[in-house]
Formats: C-alpha cells, sequence, structure tokens
C-alpha cells in the first residue's frame, strides 16, 4: 500500500535554525522490511549509536549477526547499510565486529549486558560513491569520532579545516562571538586552543553552505589523510620492532606510530594467513621487488591474529569482488582451517542495488551538536521522541521519519508532569524579526536533564508495535526537545517560547540555568554518589600510572624478578577490578540521574548495594595490600644497586603523566579504603535508619573499616617510609636518612641568625635530629645539608627579648645553640610544639644513631663556628653531589621554601587522605567567564584537567600559604556556591555545582592551607580519618 508522502510543512534533516531549508534524504522504501525472525526465546540487545545515544532491539537468540544489523539499519531508514557493522567487546577484551553468519548467542556471553557499537566498518576510497545523504551524514559523526579520540591525525591545518566543516554543519554561518564561545566550550580535537583562530579563519570561508554539503567537503578532506579510516592493531616485525597493522581498500598496510611506512597492495598479495601469534602475508612473485616471498608479524595472541585475519578478508571482499563469494562446501569428516567468509554485499553490488532501484525519498532530521553535548560533564543526553509507529517490520511513514540517531521508542512520561503540546506550527515560536539564535553556549545545555520528563526506552522488533509517542511541536520546523519543566517563577512555559530561548528571545543567563539545574537531582546522597564516581575516575587514571610503570622497569634486565613478580601481583589485579567497580557506579548514576524512568520507583536512586557487593569481591585483594611497605623497600634497594634502573625510576617521575611523588602512587591503594569509609560514614550519617540504602552502607561501611583497622598500623609506617624517600631525593648531604626508628615531623621555613644577620633556612625535623639547611644553586634544585642538633639534651627558650627579633626562639644543644625566627607567631607555636614533644619522646625511646647521619657535613661546615660565615650560601664551597640528575622542582619541600611556611607529617596525612575530584569552575580575578575543569585536589595542590579523561594536568596550584574564602559583596561574584583562594596578589574563584560539593571542597582544601592540631602524641599509631 503506497504511503503518503511527508507534509510540506516539515523540514528535513540537515536545517539549522535560522538557515535556509535542505532536505536530508533516506531512499529505504516503506515497504522494505527486515528478514522473518526465527522462532525461539528472545532477548534484549543495546547499540550505541555514532551520536552516542542507545537504541535497545529485541531479536531471537538463535537470529544470525546480520539479521540484527538490517533490523538497525531499518530502524534508521538506512540502504546503504553494507558500509557499517556492529561491534563490541568480547571477553577477552578485544574489540571485535558482530559476525553475520553466526548464531547471536554464539557471539555475546551476556547479551543482555553487552553494549554494541554501530560504527563505519568499509571506508571507500571516495566519498562520492555514497549515494545518499544520509550516509554520508553518518560517516560524518564517525569522522568526528576519530578527530575526538585521536585516531584520526593530521596536521594542524587539516585539523582545523575539518574541524570548520564541523561547526559549519552544527551552528551554520560564521559568527565571530557565537562561533569563539562554541569551540571554548566544545572539544573537536585534542589540544584544540591553539587552533581556535586558524579554525574561526576557515569557518568564515564557508558561508552559505548548508550541513549535507559541509558533510560532503568534510569527507573529501579527511579521505586525503593517511589515517583516514585506519584502525591500527599492534604487532611485531622479525626483528622485534614494535608496529601495527592496518587493512584498507587498497590493501594492507604497516605503520610505525602513526607514520606509514609499508603497504602491500591486494593485486600482491597471494595469501593471508596466520599461525598461533604470527601473521603471515604471502606475496606474489615479483623480480622488482626486494620482499621475501612470506612477511611475517608476530601479534599479542592467536586471537589477535584471528581478528585482524578476519577484517583483512572482509575488506578484500567488499572492495575487490564483484559479488558475494559463495559458501564453501563442508567437508564430509574433517576440515582445516577457518570457515570464514565474507557474508553481505560487496561495494560494486550496493552501489548498483542502489541506482537502479526506485526509492521514495524520506526526509529525515539531523541531530543538532549531539556530538559536542556529550563532553560535558553536568549535561545528560535528552531523549528525542518519535512520532512513527513500527508495525510488522516496517514503518508507517503516514508522519515524517525523524533523525535516525535518536531514540524512538515509546518514552512514558510521569503521570504528574505535562508534555509540550503538539499542533503550534513552524513560526509560532520564533522571535520578531523571524530569526532565533542558536549559540551552543554549555552552561544553556547543562540543565535540560534536569527539565526532561524521565523516559524509558522500549525495545524495537520487527513484530511487536510500538506505541505511539508523544508528538512534538515543530520549532522553526524541527522538532523542538520534550520538556517538562516550569519557568523559574513557577508557571508552567509558554508553547509560543523556544526551550533553548527566554521571553526576551535571548539566550538564557547564567541564574536562570542555574534554576533549572539545581531541580534534580537535589538529594544529598546523590551528590555524595557522584563524589564515589569522580574520585574512582581518578584512582583508576593513578592505578594505570602504576600500571605503565610496572610494564616500563619489566622491560629493564636490571630489575629484580621478585620485584616484578610483586608489582604485576598487587596492581595488575587492583587495576582490573577498579575499572569494572567504576563502569558499575557510571551505570548507577546514570540511571539515577533519571535517564530512564526506573528513578521514579527509586530502584536505583542509592549507590549501597553497589560498595556493598563490590568492596566484599575487593576484601581478597586486600590481603596483598601488607606488601606495600615491601614494593617501597625492595625497589629503593633496587635503585641503590642498579644506577640504570635508578635513572629509569627518576626519568619516569619526571613525567607529566607522574604528576606526584612515584612512592605516593604506590600507597594509593591504601588512601583509597580510607576514601570509601569517610564516603560511607557520610551516607549513613545522611540516611534515616528506615531507608532502603541505610542496611546496605551500613554493611559496606562495617567491612571497610575492618579492612582499615587492620591496615592502619602498616600505613602510618608505610606513609613515614614513603616521606623518608622523597625527603632523601630533596637533600643532598645525607647517607643514611631511611633508618629503622626516625620518623618525619616537620618541615619549613625559618630565618637562621648568624653572623650576617637572618638568613633564610630549610630545617626538617626528625624524631631524633633536626637539619637545617639551604637550597642549593645547582640545575637540581636540592637543599643541602649545612648542620644538625641532635634532639636528646635539647632546649629550647623563647629569645624575641634577648635579640629584639620576632618569634625568635633558640635550640639549645649539648653542643652548639641555633637562634632561629619563625614568620609569624603560628608558625612559631607550631615548631615549638612539635620540637617540644619530640624531645620528650627522645628521652624513652632508643632511637637512630645521630653520628652516622652524615659522613661529609663538616665539609659543609666552617671549622671556626658553625653558625657564622660559613653559612652564607655565597661563601659555602661548593661540593657537587655524585649525580647531577634532574630534579623535580615542584615537591613540598620546595613549596614551603618558596612561601616561608612549614607543613608537619599530620598535614601530610591528612592532605593524602581527603582527596578530592570533580568539575568546577574556574574564574581569574578579572576575568569575565567562567572556564570548566576537571580539579583534582591531592598532596597540598589542585590539579588542573581539560577533562577526566586526560593523562595528564594542565597545571598545578599549590595551595600551601593560600587562604580560602567566600566572596564578598564588593567582589561581584553573583553566584551560588563560589569559594575564593588567594595568596598575596593572586585571587582564584571556584564555582561547584551544589552545596554538598561546595562544602566537600572548603572542607579539603582548608586541610591544605589550615594547620591541623596535634591531637595525638607523636608515637600513636590511630589513623586520623578527616
Amino acid at each position: 500500500m503506497a504511503e503518503a508522502d511527508p507534509e510540506p510543512k516539515v523540514s528535513g534533516a540537515g536545517q539549522r535554525l535560522g538557515a535556509p531549508e535542505t532536505l536530508g534524504i533516506s531512499t529505504l522504501d516503506p515497504g522494505h522490511r527486515p528478514p522473518a525472525m526465527p522462532p525461539g526465546r528472545h532477548v534484549t540487545i543495546r547499540v550505541r549509536m555514532l551520536d552516542d545515544t542507545e537504541e535497545v532491539f529485541d531479536v531471537s537468540k538463535k537470529a544470525p549477526g546480520k539479521m540484527l544489523l538490517d533490523l538497525v539499519c531499518s530502524h534508521m531508514n538506512l540502504i546503504e547499510g553494507d558500509y557499517f557493522g556492529l561491534e563490541f567487546q568480547n571477553h577477552q577484551k578485544m574489540m571485535v565486529w558482530l559476525d553475520h553468519i553466526k548464531p547471536i548467542i554464539k557471539q555475546l556471553r551476556r547479551p543482555k549486558h553487552t553494549t554494541l557499537r554501530f560504527a563505519v566498518k568499509f571506508f571507500p576510497p571516495d566519498h562520492t560513491q555514497l549515494l545518499e545523504e544520509l550516509t554520508r551524514y553518518l560517516f560524518a559523526l564517525q569522522i568526528k569520532q576519530d578527530l575526538s579520540c585521536g585516531r584520526l591525525t593530521c596536521n594542524d591545518t587539516s585539523a582545523a579545516l575539518l574541524v570548520s566543516h564541523i561547526i559549519q554543519s552544527e551552528i551554520g554561518d560564521f559568527e565571530e562571538s557565537q562561533c569563539r564561545s562554541h569551540l571554548l566550550n566544545n572539544s573537536y580535537i585534542p589540544d584544540q586552543m591553539p587552533l581556535i583562530d586558524k579554525i574561526m579563519e576557515f569557518h568564515s570561508k564557508h558561508i552559505g553552505q548548508t550541513p549535507a554539503e559541509s558533510d560532503y567537503h568534510l569527507l573529501e578532506v579527511a579521505r586525503r589523510l593517511e589515517m583516514y579510516g585506519i584502525r591500527l592493531h599492534p604487532a611485531k616485525d622479525r626483528e622485534g620492532s614494535s608496529l601495527s597493522l592496518a587493512v584498507a581498500h587498497t590493501g594492507v598496510l604497516v605503520f610505525q606510530g602513526h607514520t606509514k611506512i609499508n603497504a602491500f597492495n591486494w593485486s600482491k598479495v597471494r595469501k593471508l594467513s596466520f599461525k598461533r601469534k604470527r601473521f603471515l602475508i604471502k606475496l606474489r612473485p615479483d623480480l622488482n621487488s626486494s620482499y621475501q616471498d612470506t612477511l611475517e608479524f608476530l601479534m599479542a595472541s592467536r586471537d589477535c591474529c584471528k581478528v585482524f585475519w578476519k577484517i583483512c578478508v572482509e575488506y578484500h571482499a567488499f572492495f575487490r569482488l564483484f559479488e558475494e563469494p559463495k559458501p564453501k562446501r563442508k567437508p564430509v569428516l574433517m576440515s582445516r582451517g577457518s570457515s570464514f567468509r565474507f557474508s553481505g554485499r560487496t561495494q560494486k553490488q550496493v552501489i548498483d542495488y542502489v541506482r537502479e532501484s526506485e526509492f521514495k525519498k524520506i526526509p529525515f532530521e539531523r541531530c543538532s551538536d549531539s556530538y559536542t553535548r556529550m563532553n560535558n560533564e553536568f549535561y545528560q543526553r535528552t531523549e528525542d521522541v518519535n512520532n512513527t509507529i513500527v508495525r510488522d517490520g516496517r514503518r508507517d511513514f503516514s508522519s515524517p521519519v525523524t533523525l535516525p540517531m535518536r531514540k524512538v521508542a515509546n518514552q512514558s512520561r510521569p503521570a504528574n508532569q505535562n508534555s509540550i503540546q503538539n499542533g503550534y506550527g513552524p513560526t509560532s515560536s520564533n522571535c520578531a524579526d523571524g530569526r532565533f539564535s542558536t549559540a551552543p553556549n554549555r552552561q544553556s545545555r547543562s540543565h535540560k536533564a534536569h527539565n526532561l520528563s524521565n523516559q524509558e526506552s522500549r525495545p524495537i522488533t520487527p513484530h511487536q508495535p510500538v506505541s505511539p509517542c508523544h508528538s512534538l511541536g515543530l520549532v522553526n520546523g524541527q522538532k523542538s526537545l520534550d520538556l517538562c519543566s516550569l519557568s523559574p517563577d513557577g508557571r508552567q512555559p509558554s508553547p509560543l517560547t523556544s526551550p533553548l530561548l527566554n521571553d526576551a528571545c535571548s539566550i538564557r543567563t547564567d541564574d536562570e540555568d542555574d534554576v533549572r539545574r539545581k531541580r534534580f537531582p537535589t538529594d544529598r546522597a546523590y551528590f555524595i554518589a557522584k563524589e564515589l564516581l569522580t574520585t574512582e575516575r581518578t584512582y583508576v587514571k593513578d592505578l594505570e600510572v602504576i600500571t605503565s610503570f610496572q610494564s616500563a622497569i619489566g622491560k629493564d634486565e636490571s630489575t629484580p624478578d621478585s620485584l616484578k613478580t610483586t608489582l604485576s601481583s598487587t596492581f595488575e589485579p587492583l587495576h582490573r577490578f577498579h575499572t569494572g567497580f567504576l563502569r558499575e557506579v557510571e551505570q548507577r548514576l546514570a540511571l539515577w540521574e533519571g535517564r530512564s524512568n526506573a528513578h521514579i520507583k527509586g530502584d536505583y536512586q542509592r549507590i549501597g548495594d553497589v560498595m556493598l557487593k563490590n568492596l566484599q569481591a575487593l576484601k581478597p585483594l586486600t590481603t596483598s595490600l601488607h606488601k606495600q611497605s615491601d614494593i617501597l623497600v625492595e625497589l629503593e634497594k633496587a635503585c641503590q644497586l642498579s644506577r640504570r634502573l635508578e635513572t629509569l625510576c627518576r626519568d619516569f617521575e619526571l613525567q607529566k603523566v607522574c604528576y606526584i611523588p612515584l612512592n605516593v602512587f604506590i600507597l594509593r591503594p591504601l588512601h583509597r579504603l580510607i576514601h570509601y569509609k569517610q564516603i560511607l560514614e557520610r551516607l549513613c550519617k545522611h540516611y534515616p535508619a528506615t531507608h532502603v540504602d541505610f542496611r546496605d552502607c551500613r554493611a559496606a561501611l562495617a567491612d571497610v573499616s575492618e579492612v582499615v583497622d587492620q591496615l592502619q598500623t602498616s600505613l602510618i609506617k608505610m606513609e613515614n617510609f614513603q616521606k623518608l624517600l622523597e625527603l632523601k631525593k630533596d637533600l643532598v648531604g645525607v647517607d643514611n636518612l631511611v633508618v629503622p626508628g626516625r620518623e618525619f615531623i616537620r618541615l619549613g621555613c625559618l630565618s637562621k641568625l648568624s653572623g650576617k644577620g637572618l638568613q633564610q633556612r630549610m630545617f626538617f625535623l626528625f624524631s631524633d635530629v633536626i637539619l637545617y639547611t639551604s637550597r642549593g644553586m645547582t640545575s637540581t634544585n636540592q637543599f643541602k645539608v649545612h648542620g644538625q642538633l641532635p634532639l636528646r639534651g635539647m632546649t629550647i627558650r623563647e629569645s624575641e627579648d634577648e635579640w629584639g627579633v620576632p618569634h625568635a626562639f633558640t635550640l639549645v644543644g649539648q653542643q652548639q645553640s641555633v637562634v632561629v625566627a619563625a614568620s609569624s607567631l603560628s608558625e612559631m607555636e607550631k615548631w615549638i610544639e612539635d620540637l617540644k614533644m619530640a624531645i620528650e619522646a627522645v628521652k624513652t625511646s632508643n632511637g637512630p644513631s645521630t653520628d652516622l647521619l652524615m659522613s661529609n657535613l663538616n665539609d659543609n661546615k666552617c671549622p671556626e663556628d658553625s653558625s657564622a660565615e660559613a653559612e652564607s650560601e655565597d661563601d659555602t664551597p661548593h661540593v657537587p653531589s655524585e649525580r647531577s640528575t634532574p630534579h623535580r622542582g615542584n615537591t613540598m619541600v620546595h613549596v614551603c621554601w618558596h612561601r616561608n611556611t612549614s607543613v608537619s607529617m599530620m598535614d601530610y596525612s591528612i592532605a593524602v587522605e581527603n582527596q578530592l575530584s570533580g568539575n568546577l569552575l574556574r574564574k581569574f580575578k578579572n576575568s569575565n567567564g567562567w572556564q570548566k575543569l576537571w580539579v583534582v585536589f591531592t598532596n597540598f595542590s589542585l590539579f588542573f584537567y581539560k577533562s577526566h579523561q586526560d593523562d595528564y594536568p594542565l597545571a598545578s596550584l599549590p595551595l600551601l600559604g593560600y587562604s580560602v574564602t567566600i566572596p564578598n559583596e564588593s567582589e561581584n561574584i553573583h553566584k551560588d556556591y563560589v569559594f575564593k583562594l588567594h595568596f598575596k596578589s593572586h585571587v582564584y574563584y571556584f564555582r561547584s555545582e551544589s552545596e554538598y560539593t561546595f562544602e566537600r571542597w572548603m572542607e579539603v582544601i582548608r586541610s591544605a592551607t589550615v594547620p591541623a592540631s596535634r591531637g595525638r602524641v607523636l608515637n600513636s599509631k590511630e589513623l586520623h580519618v578527616h
């Protein structure tokens, strides 16, 4: 039965707000239906589309993979679906393509828990071979993904040109302020900031291009790039050199890094095969070629070889054959080799089929800027609603087909919420000038998740009809978002107002965004759970640093086998476990945030069950955490015995990814247990005893508290040992700083009174001795030891009146006395308190002998007077260290030196235990806008990242010496949840998303800026949990 043509009033895909009309066309015949579904039990399968939305399909377990792909293509009205495929991660954590012939149940072990990704599988050499605009649009989305993740690499000019075509398609013609704002708020390529001006220059030349034309030009540029359509498969040659193999329409390619170093054309390849880990390319005889008859490459495993071999077979058949190869006859007795073959139409068959067939042109709608929205942490994906009906495997096209990349199933709405009514025409919501302003402000997007009715997608099957969805209104010829929120003053929004605009037809202000952002979710438990998510992301990244370090030293022959074994057996299982745990937390938070209507019942508004299950699974792994001290000791001994290993460790620590001392990373698993305990304590304190999540949280808290209690004594010793190792690297002239029984207490700046007056010195207080040093004028930035004062027999007296120096006191030792002055009264009180407690403790302890502390200390002192002229840095003879090597210049010692302050071991313990991560908006004192950053607090510093996926920070801000306050009225910061960091003339404003996150950031930053009072004696083993 013929279907009615679409109504003329409907705007097709590719229309931008305020831009000329353009129709996107899909040529799928309305009568075209996927093949009949085999009988048997059905299973629900999730498919993630190219714009990162997810669709749910209901198929028979016995159905072959081709049937699911056909169902996806039919769902999108995609006729050139042979260029695409469905990929997934198999049980070996490898990304593989869904086999067209095998039943789905034999490929997916857990179909309900597996998400397949719809992606481009075959990249043609010429984009003009793609006959449908819809196909080119999907290819453009794939190019965007490849650019963003760094898979499609190119020079800066090509990257800027590609991005300019993308934003022309998304926001329309060039307007400087709008384009700059869009690029600042959205990231299309890694390290985009330096290229913004070049992108804008190219964008200004695209005026008048429709989105379809922009897609065409995007593919025209992309196809000329060397990495276009390339998927690298790691391998090694016969000499063991690392390289990568890839396959393209021309043949098999060899890459070194991202540079193509060889290519084997299909016409030259006689046979492709694999044997165990070896991938073999047999070439046709060529007298003019220097290649051997058979080339051999070693891959990671047999399965890696097989995966690459399969895609090679498919690429060869798709681009080289005229028709689908016929299946081989099954042998009667036994077979050799794989029975895999290419199944589907070849490229020639696809082109001929589309050209020769006559299909009704079906409009589709483009997804407006959906790809760049994924990068916004505060943004929750909107659920687009389809008003078509699926009946018996085909669509009822009495209404126009919507964008292929959207949720099309019926989406239920809470009964207490109102939907926007249908029926207002395309001009009903226009402004007076007939044009909308569509600057894609990230702030204006972030509130949408809180305004959306929370909807649940139902599976799409080729047999079961899906009930009609709520119809959507048309805004300027496009479907508007299905919003159910009220206006800020509590009234229902007018149907004549665009959801992107306020009543004055201008972009919404930040205040209006704040009102919408606060609506959902508001439960404090949600933000506590979100803290778990954000800190877990940072923790997994930290574990990746250790695993990469383990990989680096594992290749070095000088590394003891016992150290390699201990590292791998400790951190590899932890990394695997926490990667899975992070995935579960992300899934739970997504449900909690309302991406389905399950949250209405409260089924997913909790986190205790997830934590209880995973903490119980983590318990067996915590038994190896006692080995952390063994790792530190063994690593230190190995570095002392091997100069090569020491250099390797030092070079690794100087890398950007190692943003804190390496030994701190090793102790991360112990600190993470304390974080879990803190989070569970907050949840138990927040929940009433009758709450559904209270019992799980309390049980999880009991489990983690038991483990923390068992490890707390070891943790204190390991933290002290780690700190001694770190200080050893900062000091010159110390032979055996790290000895049993010595504890670090405090370090900081004091002014020492000498013959030349007051001079700044760095003092290090230990449980048995106090050292005083000066900063060496060398490339190593280390501190040179000038003298020591044993604590045994020492007395302290205040000397402000005696010497006329504010905050002065005298350290009276058995052999010498030193007069020092603190920078403030509070600093003096902290030093005197710690010194007195250490002196009292040393009277009753048998600590290490200070005589062995420094072997060449006298070389650094004047023989007549250890506190006189030789104290001057200019006069002291230079004693070169054994090895003049690079050194980190941003350690806690250097920060204390520059900020003229001090820090104690208790401050350090609190700082490493009070870690926090999350998104913050940052503003400088004289800047106008807010910049969104991923911020990590640890080790007395804030580390700034562009996003949580970055491997290393863009910058850091040491907090010692800073003050944290709330802005006053005169500073004109009229925003909620803003705190201010200031040190002298340096002022920074930070803005959080909720009251809870504001309180947490204030709490942890104060732990680094406000000194902790000594609430325990020196030898106490009580673990401080802040």
